[in-house]
């Protein structure tokens, strides 16, 4: 055995494991989406339900949960559009919106990181746009939420990584264009918060967050 090999079988089990689990760790959004998009949504309510720490990471979109209905339903028209599969973003988009109400709740708490660049991507109208930077800076005062911009211009300790879910200790969700990938190894999941923990330093929060989202959203009136 490899890991006999090289002289660590104390990883044995997790390896194992890891084999076990890599089908249902890896989910095809072509084939997630066969019947539409709205099941993948409401699935995945349970774990938001039992969570009570989330962290995210973005550098393409806003957070699912940071989403107003448009930006969700202007994202997943194009998604269902790209991939060829049906079309029932208004649906699904209610229904992301409605799984995000978790942040609200007292014994939530809520870290985000987004690229500064992600402020200013035209994934949808103007007018969606103004409203979801709107909304972003008044989740951002949310007592039990922190919000954090990552300067485009600020010298990096880590580059732009693909956008990730931490749930808690125990799982991260990780999105690609084609699956969500769904981590439950203790050794992989440890990379992430410490990831998240690199990012976090070098982005900036409060007064200077909000000046950022304000400079976005200024050539969109």
């Amino acid at each position: 055995m490899v890991h006999t090999a090289c002289g660590v079988p104390e990883i044995a089990p997790e390896i194992i494991v890891a084999s076990r689990h890599a089908e249902s760790m890896y989910a095809q959004f072509r084939r997630m989406h066969r019947a539409g998009m709205t099941a993948a949504q409401a699935e995945i309510v349970p774990l938001f339900e039992e969570t009570t720490h989330f962290r995210a990471y973005s550098s393409n979109v806003f957070p699912g949960f940071f989403q107003t209905l448009d930006y969700a339903a202007s994202i997943l028209h194009k998604f269902a559009a790209f991939q060829g599969t049906p079309d029932d973003a208004e649906r699904a988009a209610a229904a992301r919106v409605s799984r995000s109400q978790a942040i609200c709740r007292p014994r939530s708490t809520v870290a985000v990181l987004v690229e500064e660049h992600v402020l200013r991507y035209r994934i949808a109208s103007n007018a969606v746009m103004a409203d979801q930077l709107d909304y972003l800076l008044t989740v951002m005062s949310l007592p039990n939420v922190s919000l954090g911009v990552v300067p485009t211009e600020t010298p990096r300790t880590i580059w732009g990584l693909e956008a990730f879910l931490i749930f808690d200790d125990r799982r991260v969700n990780v999105e690609t264009l084609t699956a969500a990938v769904n981590i439950t190894s203790k050794t992989e999941i440890v990379g992430y918060i410490r990831v998240f923990g690199l990012l976090s330093k070098v982005a900036v929060y409060g007064a200077s967050a909000r000046a950022l989202i304000e400079a976005a959203k200024a050539p969109l009136a």
